[in-house]
């Protein structure tokens, strides 16, 4: 017989559709939504607690709870509170100080930084180029520091004027040491900061590490230090060329502080804060 109530109305239940969960959306600032209950529309503008605050086009504001239940352009959403946003880390710079935002260069300082020669400027300027443009320090190279005490004295150092010097292989007996020593205690001495690190030549600042080195080769007496480095590591050596792309190789190594042996940080630093107390 025909059963005129049809099958068992429970049967297909277990196949109907799923219920579509609504989007779930962060309820930011000036986001429009309706609210679907009431129809109140209107923008977020606050939040207290589990409540979210909006307010109409009139100026009047309501509160509802946070969750589902809302329209956004037409399509169901449900609202959840922005996630805390953390609070910005200040940039550093290369040498690890924190940046200075949009700062332009200081008219440089009547004080001056002196180097041995163009691969300490260039290394300097590669870690503290930026803190020395906030601060108006220039950096000049001398070629050696054989005629420093003539350089000291045709700069004339003296009060808001000073002298800082970086020399390579300052160690006690050497001849760096002794031109260190004639200008510290010279006429100028008061105005002039003579320092320096123990390495041969400035290329043994950067960490070996950081060419994939245990430790800078040993070279023995009689060869030239940076002829000798280049051959030790199978690197062309004929001539000044050779060398520059050496320097090059090695100063692209370097993107911070980090990659700095700490004995030439302090020295460093020691120089900036002399030239500009």
């Amino acid at each position: 017989m025909d059963d005129p109530y049809g099958s068992d109305v429970l049967a297909d239940f277990g196949r109907r559709a799923p219920r579509v969960q609504p989007r779930v959306v962060e309820a930011e600032r000036d986001l429009v939504v309706e609210e679907v209950a009431t129809g109140y529309v209107g923008a977020v503008v606050g939040y207290e607690g589990r409540l979210i605050r909006l307010e109409d086009r009139r100026g009047a504001i309501r509160l509802f709870p946070i969750g589902p239940g809302f329209l956004l352009d037409g399509e169901p959403v449900a609202l959840k509170l922005p996630a805390p946003t953390k609070p910005s880390t200040p940039a550093r710079t290369a040498s690890g100080s924190f940046a200075v935002e949009q700062h332009r260069a200081r008219i440089a300082r009547a004080s001056r930084i002196f180097v041995e020669g163009r691969h300490d400027a260039e290394l300097v300027e590669r870690v503290w180029g930026a803190d020395l443009r906030v601060e108006g320090v220039v950096v000049e190279y001398l070629e050696g520091v054989d005629d420093l005490a003539t350089i000291v004295r045709d700069f004339a150092p003296g009060p808001g004027r000073r002298i800082g010097v970086l020399v390579d292989h300052l160690v006690p007996g050497s001849k760096e040491s002794r031109i260190a020593d004639a200008v510290t205690h010279g006429p100028h001495g008061d105005a002039v900061l003579v320092v320096g690190h123990p390495f041969i030549d400035i290329w043994q600042a950067v960490k070996p590490s950081r060419l994939g080195l245990q430790e800078w080769p040993v070279i023995p007496r009689g060869v030239e230090w940076k002829h000798g480095i280049c051959a030790a590591l199978g690197w062309p050596h004929a001539d000044q060329a050779d060398i520059a792309r050496a320097w090059k190789q090695i100063l692209s190594r370097v993107d911070s502080y980090a990659d700095l042996e700490p004995v030439l940080l302090g020295r460093v630093e020691q120089l900036i804060d002399f030239v500009t107390e």
